[in-house]
């Protein structure tokens, strides 16, 4: 019976592997912009119908542009991944959409600039949630869709899963975490027919480290998104367990992990990334002065001026937000939700969704669940 299932396994495997690109479908996340947009392109540029998630939506809706003018089939969906209701809404509007899920890219992440036992719980949560449980979450609900086609799981690592830099905080953790569940899931599902790839990018020419506000030390040379994507692909076509999208900067990080202790010393001095000089500020909660001038925590209104225009598109007034605030309370997203707008289609929502993280981001408000938060402090505080 078992031989009979893994040869029943590895003709799906085959026929998924023999079918033509233009009649494949691949989700990606983290869609917006770096790898994730120049993956989305690829993929559509190489014939795939291409569902692409992000949360920021106006970049999010310029890819999906680009993709439909170049002749590519594309749906998107707006969103935070780490939302309770997002595994459900990707997977249920791809089927929607296309019918068939062959490849799963869980490529959504962002760092977090600072010492490890000085970020505050919620930072070392939010690490965790982003990387590991919700891609985690997405691959169960799209699982029976992939095992039906054959189909493909792919996580995107880092070589600071094998060498962690300092001041790199719960980001090294959560991706260390990525590496050995995708191969704990690779030797879980052979038998299903489902392919699982872990994915080592390089060092990638990107906004993430601007992002989070960091400088990063030492001479190593940046790839592009485009060149990783295209590695990304050829994995996908191969079904292959690893890609090293930089292969030496692989081995680098392979011999940094043997050397052990020996590399500390060249670690420590030369690689430990620093807060850059024109970086926003940084939320560290030191345990002896918590107040918020010493967690260098931007003010209300600084905070939520990146999505201005969002909010201005949805007719969302910061003024809403600031009266939300009351030290103490819990916000629940679908309750404020319907306090504002009574029945929010899924922009409104989105938007909301967005203005909450960002509050979050500088401290306003605690992570309490995937949709739910604690107001730590009011908006003039």
């Amino acid at each position: 019976m078992r031989a009979c299932r893994r040869a029943s396994s590895a003709n799906i495997a085959s026929i998924a592997t023999r079918m033509p690109d233009t009649e494949r479908v691949l989700i990606v996340t983290g869609a917006s912009s770096g790898i994730g947009a120049a993956l989305a392109r690829a993929a559509a540029d190489a014939g795939y119908r291409v569902a692409i998630v992000a949360r920021r939506v106006e970049r999010l809706e310029k890819v999906e542009r680009a993709i439909r003018d170049a002749g590519g089939t594309v749906v998107s969906v707006a969103g935070d991944v780490t939302a309770g209701d997002m595994p459900g809404r990707i997977v249920a509007t791809t089927m929607t959409s296309f019918g068939r899920i062959d490849a799963v890219v869980n490529n959504a992440g962002r760092g977090a600039f600072g010492a490890l036992l000085k970020q505050t719980d919620a930072a070392i949560e939010a690490q965790w949630r982003l990387h590991v449980i919700a891609p985690l979450k997405l691959s169960r609900a799209a699982l029976p869709h992939l095992e039906a086609a054959g189909g493909q799981l792919v996580f995107l690592g880092s070589g600071i899963a094998r060498v962690p830099l300092p001041n790199y905080g719960a980001y090294a953790l959560a991706k260390a975490a990525v590496r050995a569940a995708a191969t704990q899931l690779r030797r879980e599902l052979r038998e299903r027919g489902v392919a699982v790839t872990y994915v080592d990018p390089g060092l990638v020419a990107t906004e993430f480290h601007e992002v989070i506000g960091i400088e990063r030390r030492g001479k190593v040379p940046a790839t592009s998104p485009e060149r990783v994507a295209r590695a990304i692909l050829r994995g996908i076509a191969r079904r292959a367990a690893v890609v090293n999208a930089v292969p030496w900067q692989t081995a680098g990080a392979v011999l940094g992990e043997w050397l052990g202790t020996l590399a500390d010393p060249f670690i420590i001095s030369r690689l430990s990334p620093r807060k850059g000089a024109d970086a926003p500020p940084v939320i560290l909660r030191q345990a002896q002065d918590d107040s918020p001038q010493a967690r260098n925590e931007k003010p209300f209104e600084a905070a939520l001026e990146p999505i201005a225009r969002r909010m201005q598109r949805v007719k969302l007034p910061a003024q809403f937000l600031r009266d939300a605030l009351v030290p103490g309370a819990t916000i629940e997203l679908n309750a404020l939700a319907m306090q504002w707008a009574g029945m929010p289609n899924k922009n409104e929502r989105a938007a909301l969704r967005e203005a909450l993280d960002a509050l979050a981001a500088v401290g306003y408000l605690d992570p309490l669940a995937d949709e739910t938060w604690k107001v730590t402090r009011g908006a003039d505080a």
